[in-house]
């Protein structure tokens, strides 16, 4: 009977550890509603050209610091597909996501860059996708997993969405 009570006491104190974080991103404060960022939202011929050629490396392995057919890992996909459109980026995840203008989940839009924390009780920024698809509650992003290489996934995925940290606008 005391090994009962002893598991289910345990069994509650591991349930009720996770969910204790909530994660908050700020979006920055502008002075004057005039002053909104002047950063041009990319030309849809160039957003889908970048998204294109990111679909191409679909299926390639993981490998950390990859940027061919070889290999790839998340930064390494970004830089790369958006290198194809003569746009150069930071080559680190960290870097990536210090760049370009904080978006709101709800106004993503193809080509804007997604970042997740994947660490375990972490939320240091180590992962990041490219949208592929986006309209009113459905965003889709391509990016190097890992586990199964380069891959396109839906940010309403239970794992994607709770690693979700902030999305940015590079262009």
């Amino acid at each position: 009977m005391k090994k009962i009570i002893l598991l289910i006491a345990l069994c509650f104190c591991f349930t009720n550890c996770k969910s204790s974080k909530r994660i908050v991103t700020k979006k920055p404060r502008t002075t004057n509603k005039t002053e909104r960022s002047t950063t041009p939202v990319l030309a849809s011929a160039e957003v889908k050209n970048i998204i294109d050629y990111a679909k191409t490396f679909e299926g390639t392995r993981y490998k950390y610091g990859g940027t061919t057919k070889r290999g790839m890992d998340c930064s390494g996909l970004v830089v790369t597909a958006f290198k194809k459109e003569d746009i150069i980026l930071p080559r680190t995840t960290a870097d990536l996501s210090k760049r370009g203008e904080w978006i709101d989940v709800k106004d993503v839009q193809e080509g804007d860059l997604l970042f997740f924390a994947t660490k375990k009780n972490s939320r240091k920024i180590n992962h990041v996708g490219i949208v592929t698809q986006s309209r009113p509650g459905y965003v889709e992003f391509i990016h190097s997993t890992t586990s199964r290489g380069v891959i396109t996934s839906k940010l309403s995925e239970r794992y994607w969405y709770l690693a979700y940290v902030q999305a940015r606008r590079v262009m």
